[in-house]
């Protein structure tokens, strides 16, 4: 990603829910390609940074920019929002979840075909097309809500932590998963996670909000090796990243209330 164009730009954003802050002064940048990962307490705001980016929800004062023009409130061009909760709809096929997205934006119905097909392979759901919500595995039905989502060619993917309903091995194969499928889309992700490990093991980098108003209280590089095992997360540096992280959680816990300081 060296000398890679920055995708993304968020400038001194704050965000007032009446007159609850939510967002304090918030500025991040991210380049092609990269992987960000949000990390902070429930209701610091990374959703709310999410819907702002997503052109979902407006701001109260600063600037938000992909790939150098403003956002307003209208999803910008080239940006996907993945939710936790799939989103299928039930009564509709793999292929047609997948395809729904543009089907809405109008595409010939030849050039569906063959972009679902291509992002199907890529998630391994090639034969399953013809199946429904309810006759597929919870990470069956996140992959295809990440191929709805990559379906339409976004350079900047959003997620909100979507393996959050997932077992424990199902998400950690699905980490396994969004790995290749980005690294082939060559698209820049924020991602949205509560696990700690899981945020070191997908990231270049790593934001840790503070609790609410949230505002970024430290970005850490993840300098491991861009390909990631799963014997890393036993390593030195990757424990270290794991315990400077856990010690960012717990002071901003302390000074709100949440965890008893020693």
């Amino acid at each position: 990603m060296a000398g890679a164009a920055t995708s993304l730009e968020v400038r001194d954003v704050e965000v007032f829910y009446g007159a609850l802050q939510v967002l304090n002064r918030v500025s991040l940048s991210a380049r092609g390609g990269e992987f960000i990962a949000l990390l902070g307490s429930s209701g610091c705001g990374k959703t709310t940074l999410l819907r702002c980016i997503a052109g979902l929800t407006d701001l109260s004062s600063g600037r938000l920019l992909v790939h150098g023009k403003p956002v307003g409130l209208r999803p910008p061009d080239g940006v996907a929002l993945v939710f936790q909760h799939f989103g299928l709809l039930p009564w509709k096929t793999v292929y047609d979840n997948a395809a729904f997205g543009l089907a809405m934006a109008g595409m010939p119905r030849a050039d569906i075909k063959e972009r679902v097909a291509h992002y199907l392979e890529l998630s391994g759901l090639t034969g399953f097309e013809g199946h429904y919500p309810y006759q597929l595995s919870g990470g069956m039905q996140q992959r295809v809500g990440l191929v709805r989502a990559l379906a339409m060619n976004p350079s900047i993917l959003l997620m909100d932590e979507p393996f959050a309903a997932l077992d424990a091995q199902t998400r950690e194969f699905m980490q396994f998963e969004l790995m290749k499928i980005l690294a082939r889309a060559k698209s820049t992700a924020v991602f949205i996670t509560h696990q700690i490990s899981e945020a070191i093991f997908l990231s270049n980098r790593i934001a840790v909000f503070s609790a609410r108003p949230g505002r970024i209280k430290e970005v850490i590089a993840v300098d491991l090796p861009p390909t990631r095992t799963l014997e890393m997360k036993h390593q030195p540096r990757f424990v270290e990243l794991e315990q400077h992280l856990w010690r960012l959680i717990e002071e901003e816990g302390a000074q709100t209330g949440m965890v008893t300081a020693a």
